[in-house]
């Protein structure tokens, strides 16, 4: 691992992000801190969706760790406006709850602050409020879908 990278994030962080990836059996977890990016990959075959419960005293999944300067991280294609990234790993929902109407949609005006999803994340509902002013252009993820941390979730602008 580059000493750059241990100057910037505790091994004790990495072994942390790395055990609730286990716990969580989750896919896979990026973390930025300046200018490196972390990522800890859980081993698991495939995506476990919501439909598809997880048996009880499944084993704990190892776990690599993988580390990298944001230079060496792919360019990715160029998108129009200002991408909503999940601010942590959990579920998608468009709505307070099923029988209310979602917070916003493709085509509505947001402002800075407004709510405009929920994350639910370790059984807790998490508002995320628009860091922007402008136009939802597009919803990159369904009502009910797992996402990650710093996944796109929206493009306004």
């Amino acid at each position: 691992m580059d000493n750059k990278l241990l100057d910037v994030i505790e091994i004790e962080a990495i072994e942390k992000i790395a055990e609730i990836v286990s716990k969580n059996e989750l896919s896979e977890v990026t973390v930025k801190i300046s200018d490196c990016v972390v990522t800890v990959k859980g081993k698991k075959p495939q995506p476990v969706s919501p439909a598809m419960p997880v048996p009880m005293g499944v084993p704990a999944q190892t776990v690599s760790v993988q580390a990298q300067t944001v230079s060496d991280v792919p360019a990715k294609q160029e998108i129009k406006g200002n991408v909503v990234k999940s601010p942590i790993v959990g579920t998608f929902y468009q709505a307070p709850s099923p029988d209310k109407p979602p917070f916003v949609k493709v085509g509505d005006t947001v402002r800075k602050g407004d709510v405009i999803m929920i994350i639910e994340s370790m059984k807790l509902m998490n508002e995320v409020q628009s860091e922007f002013n402008g136009i939802v252009e597009k919803i990159l993820v369904t009502d009910g879908q797992p996402v990650e941390f710093d996944q796109p979730i929206m493009i306004i602008s």
